[in-house]
């Protein structure tokens, strides 16, 4: 046989091993990958990168509140069972690393904020100093920055896969590409004087940043605790001396605040906008993708006027 030959055998023989290659790292594993995420918008970012490939599980379920979360026995063996931990980080949430230790956990942590700017904002209650908004998934910009460390996370967690989660990913970071196109195209059909509304708990700064909107809230960051009678009249003063179009109810918090605030204020009462969860599956916001888009379509109807 001829050196000719041999070289050509030799890369034949090149390109099938990559093909096998290939192909193994696109056939889903006999047992998933066992992914616990913190809430319903970290579990399905996990699930756009890490296909069949993984197992998602989200401690929060879609509709419940990741701010007054309390974990029960039955998280804690979810999350001793997890190979990798996908949390927001920000702040948001102080139970995970106490949920952690109680389960003996020894998974893969992913952090997916990091690496997003984080916004900071005057301490609830009226306290001194700052603290950090963990809202971070509400600019689509940043949540790109999610998909990357989710994605890293996964394929060092499962390097058989990297290939899956790559192509996954890209794929992905092209809807949320096309997704911010449709949010722009939308929301510029808002007068500027009109992109002013009111929420019950303040879930939408990197939103407002990202396209333009200033919104007030009552409630600080989080849920936790509730507005007093003085920042709820301040409110209503400043939607009366501003003109504030609209205040819009959020899928995690009580309605009867952002009632109250339209009823005294004058305000109309927008819809409903998906903040810090998820919808069921069969809702109008079962994924991050839907769930933005149920937000824009809320807010050009109560607004584009």
């Amino acid at each position: 046989m001829n050196q000719h030959s041999l070289n050509r055998r030799d890369a034949l023989a090149g390109f099938a091993v990559m093909a096998v290659t290939r192909a193994r790292a696109q056939t889903p594993p006999a047992s998933p990958l066992p992914v616990v995420a913190t809430f319903s918008i970290l579990a399905d970012l996990s699930r756009q990168v890490g296909g069949d490939r993984v197992g998602v599980t989200a401690l929060v379920s879609p509709g419940s509140d990741v701010h007054v979360y309390e974990p029960s026995p039955d998280d804690a063996r979810k999350v001793a069972a997890a190979k990798v931990l996908v949390v927001n980080g920000l702040g948001l949430e102080g139970w995970m690393d106490r949920l952690s230790k109680a389960a003996g956990s020894s998974a893969r942590v992913v952090v997916a904020s990091a690496g997003v700017k984080p916004r900071d904002m005057p301490a609830e209650g009226g306290g001194k100093g700052r603290e950090t908004d963990p809202h971070a998934w509400q600019s689509i910009a940043n949540v790109k920055i999610y998909v990357a460390n989710i994605r890293d996370g996964l394929i060092a967690a499962d390097p058989a896969g990297a290939d899956a989660y790559r192509a996954n990913a890209n794929a992905f970071l092209k809807q949320l590409d096309a997704l911010d196109g449709e949010v722009r195209a939308a929301l510029g059909k808002i007068p500027p004087a009109r992109r002013r509304i009111i929420t019950t708990h303040d879930a939408f700064g990197y939103f407002g940043a990202a396209y333009g909107f200033a919104f007030v809230a009552p409630e600080g960051v989080s849920t936790e605790s509730e507005a007093s009678a003085r920042d709820i009249a301040r409110i209503i003063r400043q939607i009366k001396a501003e003109k504030f179009p609209a205040v819009f109810l959020e899928n995690v918090t009580d309605p009867r605040l952002a009632r109250r605030l339209a009823a005294e204020s004058g305000a109309r009462v927008g819809g409903t906008l998906y903040s810090d969860s998820l919808s069921r599956p069969d809702g109008p916001a079962g994924t991050y993708i839907d769930m933005m888009r149920n937000n824009i379509r809320e807010l050009t109807a109560a607004l584009a006027r």
